[in-house]
């Protein structure tokens, strides 16, 4: 009896014990830190879905909110002055937002204000001459809320406030973009 005792607690015996007993105490600590933390989770933005909400200043300081915005066709194109990808897709945004901002499309750059510096934003609208609204991303509250993984990512959202199609990455060109309006407008 002693000798199976003792064999039953040997070294090895003892750390798998040990780490069956640690791993139970990581799982309920995971949980319930997962339950505190669960109203600050965010879903990743989908098509078909209801675009979250965010409240942003542009460069002058005035307020947008996406939702005030329904009912427009409404690009949300979130970008940095560093990222080569949306240096050559802004070119493209200002043509389409110069073509259709009269028939009521709304081009709300988010910039990753929180990875980026005001001045070289500044700086690189001016150079672009671009004209739709420049909004800052300060905290980095968009870029969490809608899960950017990369830059640019655009959303394109529905007179009824939906997402119609996400783009991650790019460049995208003119003809892509404009593509993605007209479906929009149909």
């Amino acid at each position: 009896m002693i000798y199976a005792m003792k064999s039953f607690f040997n070294k090895s015996n003892f750390f798998s014990l040990a780490l069956i007993l640690l791993t139970s105490i990581w799982v309920i600590f995971t949980a319930a830190t997962n339950q505190e933390n669960a109203g600050e989770i965010y879903s990743a933005p989908q098509k078909g879905f209801i675009a979250p909400d965010f409240v942003l200043n542009d460069l002058s300081g005035k307020e947008y909110q996406l939702s005030s915005l329904q009912g427009n066709i409404i690009i949300v194109n979130v970008w940095a002055s560093w990222c080569k990808p949306c240096q050559y897709e802004m070119p493209a945004m200002q043509e389409i937002y110069e073509k259709y901002k009269d028939s009521g499309l709304i081009l709300l750059a988010v910039n990753n204000t929180y990875q980026d510096n005001v001045s070289d934003v500044l700086e690189f609208v001016r150079e672009n001459n671009l004209t739709f609204p420049i909004l800052l991303d300060v905290e980095g509250f968009v870029s969490d809320q809608y899960q950017v993984q990369a830059l640019p990512s655009t959303f394109f959202i529905d007179k009824a406030g939906k997402i119609s199609e996400i783009v991650i990455g790019g460049p995208m060109s003119e003809t892509l973009i404009e593509s993605k309006i007209k479906e929009l407008q149909e």
